[in-house]
């Protein structure tokens, strides 16, 4: 979950370097959100959407797509001083799932990308870190055109237990996907620390 390494050339001592998924269906802005904030050019593992494809990737409201991550995407970005952040866009769909527990491996939390206009998509997601004790942010991200829900609506319609974070965001915009990368990091680290407490109460 956590690394620290010297780094001499800010003065610290040691910093801390988050892993991070970001997951949701396909189609969401998953890539998009990790290029977005990513301070180093993203490594993107996307092939184009394939013939043999098209009976299992279903493209319905996102016609315009042409490509599809098959590994993950990553990217990194610095918080603050001292606290970066390793972002792993997974790929959305079901047949690519086999690498979700191996990126999963480690992660401090993860960002569930969703689409109001597919808002069904992103419910394996939302099962997958709920059932493992991930700790996890709904990020709604906003695509022109579609119907404006809040944060509450889209909480009672994925059943989230009480308490997950639904945010609205921008993925092409850099300052929204760090709003939400730290939403994360802050819902994370109080989910991390009450789980530390109750261990030792």
């Amino acid at each position: 979950m956590v690394s620290e390494h010297s780094d001499a050339s800010d003065g610290d001592s040691a910093a801390l370097a988050l892993k991070i998924l970001v997951a949701g269906g396909f189609g969401v802005g998953k890539t998009t959100l990790v290029g977005a904030v990513s301070e180093i050019r993203p490594l993107r593992t996307e092939e184009l959407l394939s013939e043999a494809g098209q009976s299992v990737d279903d493209t319905d409201g996102v016609d315009h797509k042409t490509t599809t991550t098959v590994a993950m995407d990553f990217g990194r970005i610095t918080i603050r001083s001292g606290l970066s952040l390793y972002l792993f866009g997974t790929p959305g769909q079901d047949r690519f799932w086999f690498l979700w527990d191996e990126l999963s491996q480690g992660a401090l939390g993860a960002v569930v990308l969703a689409d109001t206009r597919r808002l069904e998509d992103c419910f394996p997601a939302v099962d997958y870190f709920e059932h493992r004790r991930i700790p996890f942010v709904v990020a709604v991200n906003c695509f022109p055109g579609a119907r404006q829900h809040g944060a509450p609506d889209v909480s009672r319609a994925l059943d989230l237990d009480r308490g997950t974070p639904v945010v609205l965001c921008d993925a092409r915009d850099r300052d929204s996907g760090k709003e939400v990368l730290i939403r994360l990091v802050e819902y994370a680290g109080r989910m991390h620390t009450a789980r530390l407490l109750d261990s030792v109460g």
